[in-house]
């Protein structure tokens, strides 16, 4: 059996039909490339002819030079009643100029008498002749038996015999694909084996995740003998996608002991996820499996304690091999052990039994419990920490702001803040406008800041986030606001808490600019 397994990438091609994904064909040709730096060994281009943008990427990405991805262009065997050579989709398969290509067959006599509506045996010929002409060409011709598991149930000889007659044809790869996602990894690794009993031809695994079963399955199929997986990255695909590439390859490398890439390569997993969800522009899933945010992320007090001792107390894998991070959460699950955890990434020195740590611990746990979350405000944790600790005093005091709105018939709402605070004991009293209240608030009080702490003009909001903490209580509800900042080399997080959306704001906002400049 073999221990290489090689990647077909279909982001741009199945991952591009997931509900809320265009790419545009630089973004398309942006991710191709940086597929290829990953070290993938194939990326499914899209299907030729089908759209504009598909078409403009084949012609982009001819003129390109790759270090280990071979392009593949993707379609379906020739039409019924009409030769390979002399059918259309073929033809624009040819003039995409790939060095590989993907054709997709019934293998499921539902499909053949139901869907395509011609004999059993026709659907054959069609197979047979559609991989003769493109191995004629000098093509690498990957055949994707369409629906093969369900064939398989339905009619195992039939399923098999396409098989065969792709085989025979000259395919160079017989991908079984789970197209309906409804198969469970028992029978795929079962299917899979007897498909492999009866062909020469190495096999591949197509599987998508309508019963959140892809990687499992894709799993199962390499332990039956395939020795091609394809996905693509983060699971994009039509319904509820596709095989997950970032879960698959960590997985078939450092749980099956199977080569997929590099080390180096594989350490670089974790940020070609966030790439591409970012030119995607989708969320990346916090819990997402070897690369999400919290995928080494603990937060209860005992946890914390015994990875301190040894990761592997809690950690399936060291999160550097894909490059990820472990992280240590503070909430008012916390104990002493996160809190020391957390001080000392922050080169903050606590001990353990001393009196000033419990009393850390119990001001962290009221706040939580009052609403505040520290896991997306970590700078607020640090300021929190070192006022406490009277390592830094306030940079300004505030004597108040006023905020007010004003909308005139259909015109553009009017938002103006006016903010007075006092700067070494200097009293300053500024007015600024903005888009919103929190817009501008900001500009006024850095506006006020400006002549006393000139730095304040490279900290710019990046990101607002509200929650209603109580939704029972309607309009009197706490809310709490998230605001993430950044500057020319950072970005960070704060938080503020209140029944007044605005005041939660302003504790948020002067958390974010005294963090800034004392960084």
């Amino acid at each position: 059996m073999s221990k290489t397994i090689t990647i077909l990438d279909s982001t741009l091609r199945d991952g591009e039909q997931g509900e809320g994904i265009s790419f545009t064909a630089q973004d398309k040709l942006k991710i191709t490339r940086l597929l290829d730096e990953f070290g993938l060994h194939y990326i499914e281009g899209g299907w030729p002819g089908s759209n504009p943008k598909t078409d403009e990427y084949f012609r982009l990405v001819k003129k390109e030079k790759f270090k280990t991805a071979k392009i593949v262009a993707f379609s379906s065997t020739c039409r019924a009643g009409r030769p390979a050579k002399d059918d259309p989709n073929l033809q624009n398969l040819l003039a995409a100029g790939t060095p590989v290509v993907t054709v997709f067959g019934k293998t499921w006599d539902l499909h053949v008498k139901d869907a395509l509506k011609i004999s059993l045996e026709e659907n054959l010929k069609i197979i047979d002749d559609t991989i003769r002409f493109l191995k004629n060409h000098k093509k690498e011709v990957l055949f994707d038996a369409e629906h093969f598991f369900d064939a398989y149930k339905h009619n195992p000889e039939y399923a098999l015999s396409a098989l065969l007659t792709a085989q025979d044809a000259g395919a160079d790869r017989i991908v079984l694909c789970d197209t309906n996602g409804g198969t469970l990894p028992a029978e795929i690794q079962e299917i899979v084996g007897a498909a492999r009993a009866g062909l020469k031809t190495p096999l591949g695994i197509h599987t998508h995740n309508d019963a959140e079963t892809a990687v499992a399955n894709s799993l199962a199929a390499v332990a039956a003998g395939a020795t091609q997986v394809q996905g693509t990255i983060n699971g994009y695909g039509e319904r509820c996608g596709n095989a997950n590439l970032c879960a698959l390859i960590p997985s078939l490398q450092l749980k099956m002991g199977r080569q997929v890439l590099p080390p180096k390569k594989l350490a670089k997993l974790a940020a070609l996820s966030r790439r591409i969800a970012e030119i995607a522009n989708l969320p990346l899933h916090n819990q997402a499996a070897y690369v999400g945010h919290s995928a080494f992320a603990h937060k209860a007090g005992v946890h914390v304690s015994a990875i301190q001792k040894n990761s592997a107390t809690y950690e399936h894998v060291n999160p550097e091999l894909v490059g990820n991070k472990q992280r240590v959460l503070i909430s008012e699950l916390s104990g002493a052990s996160n809190l020391l955890y957390k001080a000392k990434t922050m080169r903050i020195a606590l001990q353990k039994d001393d009196s000033q740590t419990k009393r850390l611990v119990q001001k962290i746990k009221a706040l939580e419990s009052a609403g505040y979350h520290f896991e997306e405000g970590e700078a607020s944790l640090e300021l929190l920490l070192q006022r406490m600790l009277g390592r830094c005093r306030p940079l300004f005091e505030l004597i108040s702001f006023h905020v007010t709105n004003e909308k005139f018939d259909e015109k553009e709402l009017i938002v103006e803040a006016t903010v007075k605070i006092k700067v070494k004991g200097r009293e300053i009293h500024t007015v600024a406008d903005g888009n919103g209240p929190v817009s501008a608030l900001g500009r006024a009080l850095r506006k006020a800041l400006t002549a006393d702490y000139p730095q304040v003009r490279n900290i710019a909001l990046s990101d607002y986030k509200v929650r209603v903490l109580d939704g029972r209580s309607g309009t009197e509800a706490k809310v709490r606001v998230i605001i993430e900042s950044r500057d020319s080399r950072k970005t960070w997080g704060t938080v503020g808490v209140s029944t007044d959306i605005i005041e939660a704001s302003w504790h948020a906002l002067v958390d974010s600019i005294e963090y800034g400049l004392l960084k």
